[in-house]
Parts: structure tokens; sequence; C-alpha cells
């Protein structure tokens, strides 16, 4: 039986991770990433690793997914881009080079043995009276309290920068750059 819930979430994170590359929508390409999501928590479930999975779950397929969902929402899907015209000359062939690459180490990694020999991650045996979730949030705020924080500022930036950048100017604003240089032509 196990091996039909891990074959039946298998395919379902394969079909919605190529569902998010593959999609036209960002809309539904984000649908297809809490698909993704969603799988890979039934996969953590699957290995006795439930803390992981509400984590999965609640901070991924929860704010990370609603937080794109703003984004898109607020950045505007009206606009269709137009798909032959490159902006940056060389970046699909650059792109499907390093794809391509990636691929490669992907297969010679495969071929290698990944025994590390680590007892731990964390460095730290887990003692009896010790839960996994001690161990974890213990190392978590403690040893990886920096790089915990920084990547909460980045996303925080992040999201600032997309505000700024979907704002759109008010006519008054509009009026008075146009004031301020009567050749600027107005956009609207």
């Amino acid at each position: 039986m196990d091996w039909a819930v891990f074959v039946v979430a298998g395919i379902a994170t394969l079909v919605g991770a190529l569902g998010v590359v593959t999609c036209r929508n960002p809309v539904h390409s984000a649908l297809m990433l809490v698909m993704t999501l969603f799988g890979i928590a039934v996969l953590f479930v699957e290995q006795d690793a439930h803390f992981l999975a509400a984590v999965q779950v609640i901070v991924y397929a929860g704010a990370v997914v609603v937080l794109f969902l703003f984004v898109i929402m607020l950045l505007g899907v009206e606009t269709n881009e137009d798909l032959h015209k490159d902006p940056l000359r060389g970046q699909r062939p650059a792109a499907i080079a390093l794809g391509l690459l990636m691929l490669l180490e992907v297969l010679l990694l495969v071929r290698s043995n990944w025994v590390t020999g680590a007892p731990s991650t964390a460095g730290a045996a887990r003692s009896a009276d010790q839960t996994n979730v001690e161990v974890l949030s213990r190392s978590l705020f403690t040893r990886y309290l920096l790089p915990f924080e920084a990547t909460s500022v980045l996303l925080l930036i992040a999201v600032v920068g997309a505000v700024v950048l979907a704002r759109r100017p008010t006519r008054a604003e509009l009026a008075d750059i146009n004031e301020d240089d009567p050749d600027l032509v107005t956009a609207e």
C-alpha cells in the first residue's frame, strides 16, 4: 500500500512541477505549484516526517503561494507578452545549454555513491527525552538563525519591491510630471 501512495504522490508532484513550467497563465502556474507542494507533503508523511509535512503545507502551500498569487494579481495578468521578441539576445540558447549541463550533472551524481556517513545534519545526537521538533527548533533558532532571518528579510524586500513596481501613478502625479516636462508624452 505504501508504494501506491508513493506512486500517486510522485506522479502528482511531477505533473504539478511540469505544469508550473508549461502553464501560460501565471495563476494556473501558481495552482500547479500548490499541487506540487501538497504531493511533497504526502511524500513527507510517507517517510514519517509529520512536522516537515505540516510545515510544507502551512508555510509553502499556504503562505508562499498566497504571496505569489498576491504579487501576480498586483502586477496584473491581463497583459500578453510577445514570445517571439527576445529582449535579451542569446538568453534562450544559454538557458538550454545550462539546462543540459545540469541534467548531465544530475545523471553523473546518480551514478555516484551518496553515502556521507554523517549521523545528523544539525550535528547533535538526539537524546531519549527530546523530540525531533525540539532538536530541529533548537538548531533552527540557534545555529541557523542568521540565514533564517536573512531569508525572511529577502522575502519582505521582494514583496515591497513588487508593490512599488506594480504601483501605477495617479492622474494628478501624471499631470505634475507633464507640467515639469511638457515634451513628455503621457501613456495611459
